[in-house]
């Protein structure tokens, strides 16, 4: 290696670090990237970001190590750079990690959209959150509704959560639900793509976002990115959509990166109108007031509805959660827990003395978890974990809130209904209405 070569460290979680070494890093010889780091998602580290990805200036490609040995990794390699690069944490989180790397007088980097962003030859409807769990793949669904009625043709590329094998994982295309299987997807992904697969709408994924793009464009006129946390579009959106979520408002200015798409987006919208207070909207209204109000405010109710409401009345229930909204994403409940008390839940059953493994694990990490359960299924020996969980756990019924139906991928010994939740706008104009003038406007 050419010893003039800037030594880079990239923090990150399995998505955007990937991404911002491919699009800044990759071929640009002034820079060495030594190693990535990951946190956030359990058993992700311990893997080397492969040859076929890094590219011939890492013919023996990059480790990946957990991020409790940054401060170690940082003084052993003499790293010069590090770049953070995951999403959906306190803005003083971020710079608690920038200290502690610049302690050592190393650099600290954000690559924001205009160094990582990729151009599409097709027209591109980024849908972002500003946290985990807002809303944004049933705004996404609501949006691909819309372009379905009008006769074009679209794809949904998926922000990445490449959990297995990287080299395996560069370019995934789902168009049937067995495709699911075919790729070994975790329960987090198959909580994402299931959803728009079911509904004729294929969904792109993987690691090498250039690639899915060159394939995504061949076959596609437009383009609908579906984002992850509160990360921004990895693609130059020519519309972009921020979803706000009021339960817990305040969020969009103090989380890194959802207040930098809160202060860009073209449309915000804000969900959850019908469960939050009239207080907590305000805040949103007023900070959208003060740092983008040019935007499009759509405001919009998340309709719950349930398989078997009946079936719910008097009985010991154990809720099971969509997992990234109640670990990373904070939330204390969601739509199951609603559900359940909506329609007469005799007790919700406290998962937390029941729970082993991971899944225990998981409950020492987020304390604020209390009474129900978060579908974490990362690896086959996680998704064990927590089908011994819920066998303990003395429960007549479990409410599944999430966006597939756990029974197909787990062996589940107790009666289940199921929760899914969609968007309903209450403003105008609504989504239908803005996203007819964006495409009427392609052709002008």
């Amino acid at each position: 290696m050419n010893p003039k070569r800037r030594k880079v460290l990239i923090m990150g979680a399995a998505g955007r670090d990937f991404h911002n070494f491919n699009t800044f890093f990759r071929d640009r010889a002034e820079y060495e990237v030594v190693c990535f780091t990951a946190t956030q998602i359990p058993d992700i580290e311990d893997r080397v970001y492969p040859r076929v990805l890094a590219g011939d200036l890492y013919p023996d490609g990059i480790p990946i190590y957990a991020e409790s040995r940054l401060s170690e990794l940082i003084k052993k390699n003499r790293i010069e750079i590090v770049v953070f690069a995951y999403s959906d944490v306190p803005h003083a989180y971020v710079m608690d990690k920038g200290s502690e790397v610049m302690a050592y007088g190393t650099d600290y980097w954000l690559l924001g959209p205009r160094s990582t962003q990729i151009k599409s030859k097709k027209p591109v409807i980024s849908i972002c959150a500003v946290r985990t769990g807002a809303g944004k793949s049933q705004t996404t669904r609501r949006i691909a509704e819309v372009l379905t009625e009008m006769g074009k043709k679209l794809c949904v590329i998926r922000h990445p959560m490449p959990y297995g094998d990287l080299a395996e994982q560069i370019v995934q295309r789902y168009e049937k639900v067995s495709d699911l299987d075919k790729y070994k997807c975790t329960i987090e992904e198959r909580e994402e793509y299931e959803a728009h697969i079911v509904r004729g709408t294929t969904v792109f994924a993987g690691v090498d976002y250039g690639k899915i793009l060159d394939e995504a464009e061949r076959d596609f006129e437009i383009i609908l990115w579906d984002g992850g946390n509160n990360d921004f579009s990895f693609y130059k959106p020519d519309l972009s959509i921020v979803v706000a979520d009021p339960l817990r408002a305040g969020n969009e200015m103090t989380y890194y990166p959802g207040s930098t798409i809160f202060r860009s987006a073209q449309v915000v919208v804000i969900n959850k109108m019908d469960s939050a207070k009239p207080e907590e909207i305000a805040i949103i209204k007023d900070n959208l007031t003060k740092y983008n109000p040019t935007a499009i405010v759509v405001e919009a109710h998340s309709l719950l509805t349930v398989s078997d409401p009946d079936a719910i009345k008097g009985k010991r229930v154990l809720v099971i959660e969509d997992g990234p909204t109640l670990t990373h994403g904070g939330m204390k409940y969601g739509a199951g827990t609603v559900a359940a008390q909506r329609y007469g839940a005799g007790e919700l059953v406290e998962p937390l003395p029941f729970a082993t493994g991971s899944i225990l694990d998981a409950y020492e990490k987020y304390p604020h978890l209390k009474k129900c359960l978060p579908a974490l299924g990362y690896s086959a020996e996680q998704i064990r974990e927590l089908e011994e969980t819920i066998k303990n756990t003395p429960a007549d019924l479990v409410v599944s809130a999430t966006p597939i139906n756990l029974s197909h991928v787990l062996h589940i010994d107790k009666p289940m209904v199921n929760v899914d939740y969609r968007l309903k706008e209450i403003s105008k104009p609504d989504l239908k209405e803005i996203v007819t003038n964006f495409i009427n406007s392609l052709n002008k």
